[in-house]
C-alpha cells in the first residue's frame, strides 16, 4: 500500500494498522481522546511547567507592584508629558488587542469556511484572545488618571443624567472591546463543552468529575446535544465574524478621527485589522510551536499547520506593507508640509531608529523567506520569526504614537519621549500576567479539540484508503 503518497505532516489513519497517525513522522497513538486528557489528568505536572508558571508568576507580581504604585501617586510615573500625552498605555492596548484576532480568525471565520486544519490549534488561539484582551482592557483604564472612577464610561442609569461622551473614540473603544471579549468568552466556552463532558467521564478524583460536570453542563452527547452544539457555534461565529473587521476599526478610529499628522488618514482600517492578523497568528506560532514539543503534540499540530499560518502572515504581510507605501506616498501626493515632515521624521528624526526596526522586522525578514516552504515548514525559523514579527508589531504601535506626537504642528511645542521603569515594568507584568494565566488554561483544561480532531478521523481515513487504492 503507498502510503507514502499521502502529504507529509499531515494526520489521517494508517491503512495498515488503523490506527491515528503522522505520515512519514512514525508516531502513533490509539486515541485521540487519551492523547489530550492526560495532559489535564496526569497525577503528576511537568517540572518545566512549574519552572515556566513561576516566571510567569514573578511577571504578574511585578504587574501589581506596577499597578498598586499607579493608583498610589498617579500616571506621573509613567514617561507621559507633553506633546506626548500617549505613551506605553495606549501602545501596549492596542498591541494586545491586536495579538487577540488571530483566534477569532482561526475560531470563526476559518470554521465558516469548513478549513479543517483551524482545529488542532483552534481551542488554544481562542484562549490566547481572551486573555490578550484582558491585559489590553486594563490599559484604558489605568490611563484614565482615576481608575476608581472607570464606571462612568459605561451608560449607567445615573441620578446625576450624567452620560458618557459617545462621540470620544475612548467610548467607541469600550463597546468595542467588551463585545469582542464578551463574545470571545462565550464561543471559547461553548467549544469546550463536548469535551468537558469527555474529562467529567475520564477523571478520577470526585472533585474533577464534579468540576468537570458541571461545566459540561449534562452534556451527553446525544443527537439533540450535538444539533444544538453546532447551531450555536455556527451562530457564535457569525457573530464573531464581523468582529475580526470592527473591533481593530474603531481602535484605529483613535487616531484617524484626529487631525495630527500621521493619525489623520482613512487607511488606518484595513491596514490596522491586517496588522492585527499578522501579529495574531505570529503569537499563535510563538505559543503553539513551543506546546507541541514540549507536550509531545507533533501528531496533532504539525508542519502542515505551521506553513498554513506562514501563508497567512505572508499575506497580511503585504497588506501591511501595502499600507506602509500608502502612508509614504500620501504623504508626498498630500502637498502638505506637516505631513511630510512628518514622514520624514518619522524616518531620520531623533526616533528614526524605531521606524527601521519596524521595517526590518515587519517587511524586509518576514517578506523575503516567507515565501520558501522549506522556511515555512522550519519549526525553529518559525518560532524565531514569529518573535520579530511580534516586536516589529509592537514598534509599529511605537511609531505611530510617539512620532507622530513628539514633534506636531509648531516647534515651540516640540519634545521627546522616554519610558520609565514603571512603564516597562507594567508592560513585562502584562507579558507575566498572559503566560500566566495561558499556563493554567492548558494544566486544567484540553488545550486541543478532541471533538472536532475525532470528527476529521472519517475523512482522514477514507482519503489514506482512496490513496492506497490508488497506489496499488
Amino acid at each position: 500500500m503507498a502510503t507514502s503518497e499521502v502529504k507529509t505532516g499531515d494526520p489521517g489513519i494508517d491503512p495498515s494498522t488503523g490506527e491515528f497517525r503522522v505520515i512519514g513522522q512514525g508516531q502513533t497513538f490509539r486515541s485521540v481522546t487519551e492523547k489530550i486528557t492526560r495532559i489535564v489528568l496526569t497525577p503528576r505536572t511537568p517540572l518545566g511547567w512549574f519552572a515556566i508558571f513561576s516566571v510567569a508568576g514573578a511577571g504578574a507580581t511585578m504587574l501589581m507592584v506596577a499597578v498598586t504604585w499607579l493608583f498610589l501617586k498617579g500616571i506621573g510615573i509613567w514617561g507621559v508629558t507633553q506633546p506626548v500625552a500617549w505613551g506605553f498605555a495606549i501602545i501596549n492596548f492596542v498591541w494586545w488587542i491586536g495579538i487577540g484576532h488571530a483566534g477569532t480568525l482561526i475560531s470563526a471565520i476559518l470554521l465558516l469556511f469548513k478549513q479543517g486544519w483551524r482545529n488542532s490549534i483552534s481551542r488554544f488561539a481562542e484562549a490566547m484572545t481572551i486573555f490578550a484582551v484582558v491585559c489590553a482592557g486594563m490599559f484604558p483604564v489605568l490611563h484614565l488618571g482615576r481608575p476608581w472612577l472607570g464606571y462612568w464610561l459605561f451608560p449607567y442609569p445615573s441620578t446625576m443624567t450624567v452620560w458618557p461622551q459617545f462621540r470620544s473614540p475612548l467610548m467607541w473603544d469600550v463597546f468595542a472591546v467588551s463585545t469582542y471579549a464578551t463574545i470571545s468568552v462565550v464561543f471559547w466556552y461553548i467549544g469546550m463543552v463536548p469535551d468537558l463532558g469527555t474529562m467529567r467521564d475520564r477523571a478520577h478524583s470526585k472533585f474533577a468529575k464534579y468540576a468537570y460536570g458541571l461545566f459540561s453542563m449534562g452534556w451527553r452527547g446525544s443527537a439533540r446535544h450535538w444539533m444544538r452544539y453546532e447551531t450555536a457555534s455556527l451562530l457564535l461565529a457569525g457573530l464573531a465574524t464581523p468582529l475580526v473587521l470592527s473591533v481593530h476599526t474603531v481602535i484605529s478610529f483613535d487616531f484617524a478621527v484626529a487631525v495630527l499628522p500621521g493619525w489623520h488618514t482613512t487607511i488606518f482600517p484595513p491596514y490596522f485589522v491586517a496588522g492585527a492578523i499578522y501579529s495574531g497568528f505570529a503569537m499563535v506560532l510563538t505559543l503553539a510551536i513551543p506546546l507541541r514539543k514540549f507536550y509531545h503534540l507533533e501528531a496533532l499540530v504539525t508542519e502542515r499547520h505551521i506553513d498554513n499560518m506562514g501563508k497567512v502572515m505572508l499575506a497580511t504581510g503585504f497588506i501591511v506593507a501595502y499600507g506602509y507605501g500608502m502612508e509614504i506616498f500620501m504623504a508626498w501626493y498630500s502637498a502638505s508640509h506637516w505631513e511630510a515632515f512628518m514622514m520624514w521624521n518619522r524616518m531620520f528624526g531623533p526616533m528614526g531608529w524605531s521606524y527601521w526596526v519596524l521595517v526590518t522586522c515587519n517587511l524586509a525578514i518576514p517578506l523575503t523567506t516567507l515565501w520558501s516552504r522549506k522556511l515555512r515548514t522550519s519549526i525553529a525559523y518559525m518560532f524565531f520569526l514569529s518573535i520579530v514579527v511580534n516586536t516589529g508589531m509592537w514598534f509599529e504601535r511605537f511609531v505611530i504614537v510617539v512620532t507622530s506626537l513628539y514633534r506636531d504642528f509648531l516647534p515651540s511645542s516640540w519634545g521627546t519621549y522616554r519610558a520609565t521603569k514603571w512603564d516597562y515594568m507594567t508592560f513585562v507584568g502584562t507579558l507575566g500576567l498572559f503566560t500566566f494565566l495561558f499556563l493554567l488554561f492548558v494544566r486544567v483544561l484540553p488545550m486541543i479539540p478532541m471533538n472536532e480532531i475525532r470528527m476529521l478521523l472519517p475523512a482522514a481515513k477514507i482519503k489514506a484508503k482512496a490513496t492506497a487504492k490508488a497506489g496499488d
